[in-house]
C-alpha cells in the first residue's frame, strides 16, 4: 500500500496541467486533501472544482443532494455561496443542462471529469480563463 487510500500520486487538470489545489476551507475532495483528486473508490467523481452559489445550492437541495445542511457527524460544516467545493462531475453536468451550473476553477479541476463534460463547457463557466 503507498498510503494514498487508492488516489494515484500525480493527477492532473483539465487543460493539461498539475491539478491545483480547489479548497482548504471547508477542506473539500473525496479524500478531503483540499484537491479534487480521485481515484478507484471515488464512484462520484468528485472532481470539478465549483463555486457555490444560493441558486445552484437550491437546484441541488431540488435534485435531492442538499450541500447546504451541516452535519457534523460526518465533519461536513454545510456550503454557502462562494465556498469552493469538489463536485460529482455528472452533478455539474446536470446543473449545467438545467441552466443552474455554478462557475469552476478548470485548474483545480481534475482531467477526468472530460470523460463526463465537455471542455467547451467547461471553459464557458471557468473563472480562471485568460
Amino acid at each position: 500500500m503507498d498510503g494514498s487510500g487508492g488516489r494515484p500520486q500525480r493527477q492532473m487538470n483539465v487543460l493539461g496541467s498539475p491539478l491545483e489545489s480547489c479548497s482548504h476551507d471547508p477542506v473539500t475532495g473525496f479524500f478531503r486533501d483540499g484537491c479534487c483528486n480521485t481515484g478507484p473508490s471515488d464512484m462520484g467523481l468528485h472532481t470539478v472544482c465549483a463555486i457555490m452559489t444560493e441558486a445552484f445550492l437550491t437546484y441541488s437541495k431540488d435534485a435531492g443532494n442538499d450541500l447546504s445542511t451541516p452535519h457534523p457527524e460526518f465533519g461536513f460544516p454545510g456550503l454557502k455561496p462562494g465556498d469552493q467545493w469538489c463536485l460529482c462531475a455528472a452533478r455539474w453536468e446536470q446543473a449545467r443542462v438545467a441552466g443552474m451550473a455554478p462557475k469552476v476553477r478548470l485548474a483545480a479541476t481534475n482531467q477526468v471529469t472530460l470523460a463526463v463534460c465537455q471542455l467547451d463547457d467547461l471553459k464557458a463557466h471557468a473563472i480562471d480563463l485568460n
